[in-house]
């Protein structure tokens, strides 16, 4: 049973009052039949693009060149896409050209996966020429036709293949992922934004670990080549179970539960992005966080003479590596650089000490400590049972302290100072590096005792440090 909103019937009934066909068609129907909230409807009809926007009253040209016109509906955009034959794809991406066509099998059958080639209208009911039904009963990922043929048109389809067989907890049917392996090459001629989409839907979907068929298809070896290595990197170690790799996707997954565990409590957390926790910004570094934390291990591994693998030095090894991937993959500056501090943090646990903990906010950033505290989490959830609920116990008591030293306005930072830079200068000590300097040298006197973070105190501290 498919149900569909009213404004896509209407769409329909207005292009079958003006004697033409229209359908919902691929991801909407796929989802409805699965009994999911579509995230948005497409529609494909017999009508040409000029018909559409002569037919509805507001429309816009979002790619009438390859026959999509979005129809505008109490300002709800809708694509309406003829009937269409892609012409030669030359770039492994795009069709040169496209022909429209009076005929809906011939459109459906230039999708790519079976599931998503299904169309739908009150009257006809589910048009599914390729069984793709079937495949949603089978929890099957498979190409419509022949799967290398479906590839060499478009490679991003393969990782999308990959991508639905997360969201949906579905497997990859045998031929299609031999069709992948054997042409796995062609992704390098998709651009690192598409690439960098599938990925990131992809770890926040339901079965992160499918990214291991991208590993071993030999997709990861043009855009994440590290993965590979950390899934040789085996952990003789009391607190780990499992090769690096293997503990980092698990890492991914908990942070999706943990995720889930904060919204159904409706726990907020300041983002620096303003908004709070479950923005999708958010969400991306965290999972991209929970993936990197541990990829400097293959470098830093050695093991004593007991036999026992230590990685010492593997976050600061990491950080480098993972702010490399994530301009490799070229996320935005503020992902970069908050990635790149929670791998080079994450080692970092609260041993007790209220200062340990305000020392380590200044250094890290006070902002970025809740996140750091769901990667802790989610990596601890990820290791052996070895001295797992003390490990966790210690993190709640982080947690405690972190807000109390927030609560009591404790300084962490030099914005947190009760002195300036001016106030240096106006004091004597020399303008240049100097001040900073100072600065810094006074917020370890606060962050030792923060009683000291007093405006009196301080200049008496900065005198001392005044140099001729």
């Amino acid at each position: 049973m498919v149900w569909i909103p009213e404004k896509v019937k209407y769409i329909l009934d207005v292009l079958k009052a003006n004697n033409h066909e229209g359908y919902a068609v691929g991801g909407c129907v796929r989802d409805s039949v699965l009994g999911r909230t579509p995230g948005d409807w497409d529609i494909t009809t017999s009508a040409r693009p000029e018909e559409v926007k002569k037919i509805f009253k507001r429309t816009a040209d979002t790619g009438i060149e390859h026959g999509t016109v979005t129809v505008i509906l109490g300002g709800e955009g809708f694509e309406v896409t003829t009937y269409r034959v892609d012409g030669k794809y030359e770039d492994h991406r795009h069709p040169t050209e496209v022909e429209f066509t009076p005929d809906l099998r011939e459109d459906l059958k230039r999708r790519d996966f079976t599931i998503n080639a299904m169309a739908y209208n009150p009257e006809t009911g589910i048009v599914d020429l390729f069984d793709g039904t079937k495949d949603l009963e089978n929890r099957c990922i498979r190409c419509v036709g022949e799967p290398e043929e479906r590839f060499s048109e478009d490679a991003l389809r393969m990782l999308r293949g990959i991508r639905f067989a997360g969201q949906l907890g579905f497997t990859i049917e045998e031929r299609t992922l031999q069709a992948i392996q054997k042409q796995s090459a062609s992704i390098g001629k998709v651009s690192v934004e598409r690439i960098r989409t599938e990925i990131t839907k992809l770890l926040l979907s339901k079965e992160p670990d499918k990214l291991l068929l991208a590993e071993k298809t030999g997709l990861c070896e043009s855009f994440l080549p590290e993965l590979s290595r950390i899934l040789e990197t085996v952990q003789n170690n009391p607190h780990h179970c499992f090769d690096v790799g293997h503990h980092s996707l698990l890492a991914v997954r908990n942070v999706g539960e943990i995720r889930k565990r904060l919204q159904k409590e409706d726990k907020v957390m300041p983002s620096p992005y303003g908004g709070d926790f479950r923005r999708e910004k958010v969400d991306t570094i965290l999972v991209f966080a929970a993936l990197l934390h541990d990829v400097g291990k293959p470098a830093s591994k050695t093991t004593d003479e007991k036999g026992i693998d230590h990685f010492h030095g593997h976050a600061e090894a990491g950080s480098q590596m993972a702010h490399k991937i994530m301009r490799r993959l070229r996320f935005d500056n503020d992902s970069v650089n908050m990635v790149t501090k929670i791998v080079r943090f994450h080692e970092r646990r609260y041993d007790g000490s209220r200062k340990a903990m305000r020392r380590l906010m200044s250094q890290a950033g006070a902002e970025i400590m809740p996140y750091l505290f769901i990667i802790q989490e989610a990596d601890i959830l990820a290791q052996s049972e070895y001295m797992r609920e003390e490990k966790l116990a210690r993190i709640e008591e982080g947690k405690y302290v972190f807000t109390e030293i927030l609560r009591q306005n404790e300084a962490v930072s030099l914005q947190d100072l009760e002195v300036t830079g001016k106030d240096l200068l106006d004091l004597g000590v020399p303008r240049g590096p100097r001040i900073g300097e100072v600065l810094r040298e006074l917020l370890d006197i606060v962050i030792d005792s923060p009683e000291k973070n007093n405006r009196k105190l301080l200049l008496t501290e900065a005198k001392k440090r005044i140099t001729i």
